[in-house]
């Protein structure tokens, strides 16, 4: 039998004669770009975003070295300070630059109104010292993750000083400081609860989004179910069954746990949605004549092809979850002592006399703010650099 099929040939030309010679580099830099690459393009020209996120990771990095960035320990009590308000930073002292101090404090008790009175003292100047390794003051030795001593911090106060940038509490306990350790615990649970619900909100919503039908109406009213209770009472039902002999890692564990089962909804909803626009496409037929299973489809082929809008969404549910274990905390119902975040911290400021008398009680809500608005802002920026062709 002979051979009558034609030689196959390709044209080495481009579709468009003259097309390749008129592209500059920056155009042909443009077109092989990823997707990733176009993201990162446009996000960069979101200036608020970029200057949040670099916030964000700047406050993520501070958690792993916390003990180095505090001035104090933990735990460390000055009896003598109680309740001491905030010290200012001055660099001149008589007209004469210093450099970064503080001047002592003068510490009187008022019998009329029972509470401490502190003054400056001008005649005793305690310069700042940076990156000290002496370790000679209380509360400057810690043991880093539990792992081994040390007593390296980045700012230390002078020997035989004070330095309380943002006051103490009512056992002497440096604000900063707890403040500082307390950002561990409040940053992390967003983060490990966020990936709870991730995982809950693919899995189902890939579900729903992929097999339709009986599924889907079974997911959606799960969802429906979930989303209609009210969710700082559902949150503190379930935060009140949790036994009080737990220990603190438990504690922590279970609060987690509770915001990553109670937030995956929404997340689930914007993964079926893109899942029902997607298993029509070409390449995901294609995948199931080639004999790929459900599983494989969902999770090689349909999840990644939005895996940027998910990256957003996610960004934007974190700061939910920080601001719900504040609640917690806050209400006493989520992380107690000695575990410190910032709720339990705010949870020491409910008397309002404390918070008249003492307003300093109440700058742990700074960081919150902080962290929720650069949250939001990254969200937005991600939001908007996940469809680079708009």
């Amino acid at each position: 039998m002979s051979d009558d099929r034609l030689p196959h040939y390709v044209n080495p030309a481009p579709y468009a004669p003259g097309m390749a010679e008129t592209l500059t580099p920056a155009q042909e830099r443009v077109f092989l770009a990823s997707q990733w690459t176009l993201m990162w393009w446009k996000l960069r020209r979101h200036r608020l975003a970029v200057i949040s996120g670099a916030f964000l990771l700047l406050l993520y990095f501070s958690t792993l070295i916390a003990e180095v960035v505090a001035p104090y320990d933990l735990h460390a009590r000055h009896t003598d300070y109680l309740f001491a308000p905030p010290q200012s930073v001055h660099l001149f002292h008589d007209d004469q630059f210093v450099g970064p101090f503080v001047y002592g404090m003068n510490v009187t008790l008022d019998l009329d109104n029972m509470r401490w009175v502190y003054a400056d003292n001008r005649k005793q100047v305690q310069p700042l010292r940076f990156f000290c390794t002496e370790g000679d003051y209380p509360g400057a030795l810690y043991s880093f993750w539990n792992l081994f001593d040390g007593d390296f911090h980045l700012v230390c106060p002078a020997p035989g000083g004070q330095m309380f940038l943002l006051g103490t509490d009512r056992l002497g306990r440096d604000m900063l400081s707890r403040i500082v350790y307390g950002a561990r615990i409040s940053l992390t649970i967003g983060l490990v609860g966020i990936t709870i619900s991730l995982l809950l909100g693919m899995f189902f919503g890939g579900l729903a989004g992929y097999f339709g039908g009986a599924v889907d109406g079974f997911v959606q009213r799960l969802i429906e179910i979930i989303r209609s209770f009210p969710e700082l009472p559902l949150w503190m039902a379930l935060s009140a069954i949790m036994p009080v002999t737990w220990g603190p890692v438990t504690v922590y564990i279970g609060i987690t746990v509770i915001l990553g089962l109670l937030d995956w909804p929404g997340l689930a909803r914007a993964v079926r949605s893109k899942l029902l626009a997607l298993r029509e496409e070409d390449f995901c037929l294609a995948a199931q004549l080639m004999g790929a299973k459900p599983s494989r489809i969902i999770a090689r082929h349909l999840l990644p092809s939005f895996s940027s809008h998910l990256i957003a969404s996610a960004t934007l549910s974190i700061p939910g979850m920080i601001l719900a274990e504040t609640a917690l905390s806050f209400l006493g119902l989520g992380l107690r002592p000695p575990i410190t975040s910032w709720g339990v911290l705010l949870n020491e400021a409910q008397n309002i006399n404390v918070v008249a008398l003492y307003p300093w009680l109440m700058l742990p809500v700074v960081p919150v703010i902080l962290v929720v608005l650069a949250f939001q802002f990254l969200g937005d920026g991600l939001r908007d650099a996940a469809d680079p062709y708009n």
